[in-house]
């Protein structure tokens, strides 16, 4: 049963792939003859609520999280940005550059600011790649012993499969965008343990595409009426609620709103921050004493808001059976691969 059900997510990502591609495709036929505004909007809202809705086309909660990443939140911002004429997507790009831009959390760029291409380092996309990839089965697999574990310790095993998830996640991304475009990615992650402050951290360290889509989509506009702090905080409330969506996305549960909370608690003390950090003259911690208090508030209040509502809606159950699928799914295929292989090597 495991290897079927991943047999037919496989199926279900190939239907999904192929309503992707078409969606944009008129997406960017669509754009190019709408001027930006309210018409351009509702020549999209098709494409908007597809990507909405795709996840429900998944069974596997892996299959669900991530398509509700890429397209239900990072996806359909895009597209709302596009309506207004901004953002990383343009109707002059070629199609295959669209869709993926759309669809996958890149921004790709072809140069750099002196014109020469970024180089490629595929060594360190593979040990990225195998290193992750190796660590998150050994993760699933501690899980089976949450029984005898503390309430820390459980904590630690999710913050550790989340680290390792997004960055072999992000690894396997850039893969196939330098493989299939001949493109680079801009950098996605960027060392969140050396943060030495909640804006280094959210801002310029962790997940560097969701900062990116909300700049101009909310903190710019917000900010433009409203002022710094509002922006902030309006882009930590947004953020908190595409969260909830994507909990819900995981686990067929309605949002408890700590995942909410934890957003809106870290965005009133950014904003605190950065009011604070607008006086020259007042007292800053030393960056040897910044790096832990941050990573120690991002921590904490990770473990008393966001990672409670992993555990309760069981995400590690889940988690664990779509690894065991996968796992029955790749030993199906081994089993075919060597059935198919039987003959020809006999033959020789």
């Amino acid at each position: 049963m495991p290897a079927a059900l991943m047999d037919g997510e496989v199926g279900s990502l190939l239907k999904v792939s192929a309503a992707v591609w078409a969606a944009m495709s008129y997406a960017r036929v669509a754009t190019a003859r709408i001027s930006p505004g309210a018409g351009r909007l509702a020549a999209l809202m098709p494409a908007v609520v597809l990507f909405y809705g795709i996840p429900f086309a998944f069974t596997t909660a892996g299959f669900r999280g991530i398509s509700g990443f890429f397209l239900s939140w990072l996806g359909t911002f895009k597209l709302f940005l596009l309506a207004a004429g901004r953002g990383p997507l343009d109707p002059s790009l070629p199609l295959p550059q669209f869709v993926c831009s759309a669809s996958l959390p890149v921004k790709l760029r072809q140069s750099t600011s002196s014109g020469k291409a970024m180089k490629h380092d595929p060594a360190s996309a593979a040990t990225k790649i195998l290193l992750s990839g190796g660590l998150i089965p050994f993760i699933l697999y501690a899980f089976q012993f949450r029984e005898v574990m503390s309430r820390w310790q459980l904590l630690l095993l999710y913050t550790a499969l989340i680290y390792f998830a997004v960055d072999f996640l992000l690894a396997a991304v850039q893969g196939v965008v330098h493989g299939v475009l001949g493109m680079e990615m801009e950098p996605q992650v960027d060392r969140p343990y050396l943060a030495s402050s909640l804006r280094d951290f959210w801002g310029r360290r962790w997940n560097l595409m969701v900062p990116a889509i909300l700049r101009p989509s909310v903190y710019g506009p917000v900010r433009a009426r409203f002022g710094v702090a509002a922006g902030v905080l309006a882009s930590f409330l947004v953020s908190g609620l595409m969260h909830e969506l994507i909990f819900y996305y995981l686990m067929w549960q309605p949002p408890s709103g700590d995942v909410a909370a934890f957003f809106v608690l870290n965005g009133a003390c950014a904003a605190a921050e950065a009011w604070w950090g607008r006086h020259a003259g007042w007292w800053r911690p030393p960056r040897m004493v910044a790096v832990p208090l941050t990573l120690a508030f991002v921590g904490g209040t990770g473990f008393w808001l966001f990672f409670p509502a992993l555990i309760r809606g069981g995400l590690d159950e889940l988690m664990l059976q779509d690894f065991q699928g996968m796992l029955a799914l790749m030993e199906q295929g081994g089993r075919w691969l060597a059935g198919a292989a039987g003959p020809v090597l006999s033959t020789r």
